[in-house]
């Protein structure tokens, strides 16, 4: 396990450091914003990442609604712990990218607000996990997850119902048929980067989740041992 995981961070450390040269270096400057849009290629990727970590929470959740297993829930907390971090560069890069370009750091359009809120929601989701107490903060959390799921569909969506100021999809229309050959492989490279990158975020805190849980698993049979003497 440790020779697994010490390849697997080589895999990701070569791969991320491929990406920041597709993006510096390989990607041609954009002609309208110059190098700005650089951003670009950590401000999407960190977004597909996080609704990819939202997803497996969400998946995780429900299953553990069905079948209470700890080792699911472990998973769920871990992957809404890495998507929030993930979530967190977005709303960091798009402020970054956005003054230069609209001239604002921040407008309350759907894409924005709603992506926002969804931070919001799993904040309180991991807030909720890691101060509250009782036998039922599992539970109570994965029906938030499921519930906090509904607005990573509202912000995917969120471009294409409404007229916003964010630009519409860059991969599969809109802009994406415009994109330039080089522009595409390195936004693409940067998404398996950080993708992998946060598969190696989730390994470590399920690992530390499930280490969590057995402790307490152990210190509650001491003390149901101690109490039957």
């Amino acid at each position: 396990m440790k020779t697994a995981f010490i390849v697997f961070s080589l895999i990701v450390f070569a791969l991320l450091t491929n990406g920041l040269y597709q993006a510096l270096v390989a990607a041609p400057t954009e002609a309208t914003m110059g190098d700005v849009q650089r951003i670009f290629y950590y401000h999407v990727p960190s977004a597909w990442t996080a609704f990819l970590c939202f997803i497996a929470n969400f998946v995780a959740s429900i299953i553990y609604l069905a079948k209470r297993n700890q080792k699911l829930d472990a998973f769920a907390f871990a992957s809404a712990e890495v998507g929030v971090v993930f979530c967190t560069v977005v709303l960091l890069t798009g402020p970054i990218w956005a003054r230069p370009v609209w001239g604002i750091w921040w407008t309350w359009d759907a894409r924005l607000t709603s992506t926002l809120v969804l931070w919001l929601i799993y904040v309180s989701y991991l807030v909720l996990r890691r101060y509250a107490t009782g036998g039922q903060t599992a539970t109570i959390a994965a029906a938030l997850a499921v519930f906090g799921f509904i607005d990573v569909v509202f912000v995917y969506m969120a471009i294409r119902w409404f007229r916003t100021q964010h630009p519409q999809p860059v991969v599969g229309g809109g802009q994406g048929s415009g994109l330039h050959p080089a522009m595409l492989h390195a936004l693409l490279m940067n998404f398996l980067a950080f993708a992998m990158y946060a598969g190696l975020l989730l390994w470590l805190r399920y690992k530390l989740e499930r280490t969590s849980h057995l402790v307490e698993e152990a210190h509650a049979a001491r003390a149901i041992a101690g109490d039957a003497r």
